[in-house]
């Protein structure tokens, strides 16, 4: 019956009475008279189908064809035309009907709802990873704007950090507004402006658009339109509150349209995943498994990309590996109290900096400005000696190396193969000495 359930069950719904016609009810319409295949049923119809059975607009029922099930039961027990014959047949009806169908049902309902979920996990990881990964925009003056009508627009300045040096109020369609945003543009010498994509997006880009157009800077900034999904959910974080805690709820969340412009990864973070808006039924799936998938999402991206040790915030530092809260935020207080880091070497004066934890963070950790250029790479310090003593058999510098291809294109990687260093290593250090430190996105 197992067997015959997963090359056959059908999904059948039918539509509840009287509840169905509920308003509350209409939006799972689709579904009211459903006649499917298990096998081709989409995931995203199946997690639907199983929401409007939970709210109790439809029945589900998930069998294999009952008729073909029996024939083949009669087929095993069924042996001989005697007089037994007739009790075993009703045993074995009686057995399939009572006993069987919903067991083999139930299972299967099971089993269908985690493979669901596995897909829509594995879509809303997929979304997620394209959205943290973005291009971002770099550090530049920007202006960001959070639209609306009523209340008007909240509208902050950045400066190229992403700290916050003045907001104001702007509406829409509104004479004073619009010279309002040429002052501050000239004022800041803004290079970007951002714009929330909700209520009233297009008319403010509309305004704006109308201010740079009568604009007698000598550059006009460009415009951007970013997905606020998850502002309002930073806005009112504990996060948001440690980071202004002077500030009203509406500034913070324009604050956050604008920084996700100028580093996406390094916003978004803050923000729960699950709020920023990028998978389907996510409330319905397994909460524990759509975590564990989400985190390992960022923490992924997050090592991917690499961060600038002297300007990451907590939040990005806490994904980076081995570094759990606690190092985190040493690291911030370490920074505060004896100024931008020099090298990575620096990280082992950090409290509570250990050994192994330095050597699974310190390759995701980048220096810009270091006086070791490999501290701006990818390149882990471990490997230091061998990129030394390249440039030692070369009789150059590591910075000649990094900067000069002829250089590099006599290198026989394979005589730097040793016990310790092999030849996928080399060839990684290779690739990253060709564009240290540059930003995969």
């Amino acid at each position: 019956i197992r067997r015959e359930c997963a090359d056959s069950a059908i999904v059948t719904t039918k539509a509840k009475g009287e509840k169905a016609k509920d308003d509350e009810a209409q939006k799972y319409r689709d579904y009211f008279s459903v006649k499917e295949p298990l096998r081709r049923i989409s995931s995203h119809r199946l997690l639907a189908i199983r929401r409007a059975e939970a709210e109790g607009f439809i029945r589900v029922d998930i069998s294999p064809d009952s008729e073909k099930a029996l024939d083949k039961l009669a087929r095993l027990f069924l042996k001989t035309n005697s007089d037994t014959t007739y009790q075993v047949e009703l045993a074995m009806e009686d057995s399939y009907k009572r006993l069987l169908k919903p067991s083999i049902e139930t299972e299967f309902a099971s089993l269908s709802k985690d493979k669901a979920d596995e897909e829509a996990i594995r879509v809303f990881a997929q979304n997620l990873r394209q959205l943290l990964l973005e291009s971002p925009l770099g550090q530049k003056r920007v202006l960001a704007l959070d639209p609306g009508f009523r209340t008007g627009c909240k509208t902050v300045v950045l400066n190229a950090q992403g700290d916050l040096l003045f907001h104001t109020v702007v509406f829409v369609n509104n004479v004073a507004s619009t010279k309002t945003l040429q002052q501050l543009i000239a004022q800041y010498q803004i290079e970007a402006i951002a714009i929330g994509n909700g209520t009233a997006s297009r008319e403010t880009e509309q305004m704006v658009r109308v201010a740079l157009e009568s604009l007698t800077h000598h550059t006009t900034p460009q415009v951007f339109v970013v997905s606020e999904s998850g502002a309002s959910v930073y806005s009112a974080s504990k996060i948001a509150r440690e980071e202004f805690p002077d500030e009203d709820v509406t500034v913070r969340g324009a604050v956050s349209i604008g920084r996700r412009l100028m580093d996406p990864l390094a916003e978004l973070v803050k923000i729960e995943a699950k709020s920023i808006g990028v998978g389907q039924y996510q409330h319905d799936v397994d909460q524990t498994a759509l975590k564990k998938s989400l985190d390992m999402t960022v923490e992924s991206c997050v090592n991917s990309v690499g961060v600038n040790l002297n300007t990451a915030s907590r939040h990005l530092l806490t994904y980076i590996s081995g570094l759990g809260p606690t190092l985190a935020q040493n690291i911030v207080d370490y920074r505060a109290e004896n100024g931008a880091f020099t090298s990575r070497k620096e990280l082992m004066k950090v409290p509570r900096m250990g050994a192994k934890a330095f050597e699974q963070c310190a390759g995701f950790l980048r220096i810009p400005d270091a006086k070791n250029p490999l501290d701006n790479s990818a390149v882990h310090p471990e490997s230091y000696a061998v990129v030394e003593h390249i440039a030692k058999d070369m009789k150059c510098s590591v910075e000649d190396l990094i900067k000069n291809k002829e250089l590099r294109s006599k290198i026989d990687i394979k005589k730097y193969v040793s016990d310790k260093v092999g030849l996928p290593t080399l060839t990684d250090i290779m690739a990253e000495l060709e564009k240290p430190g540059r930003d995969p996105r």
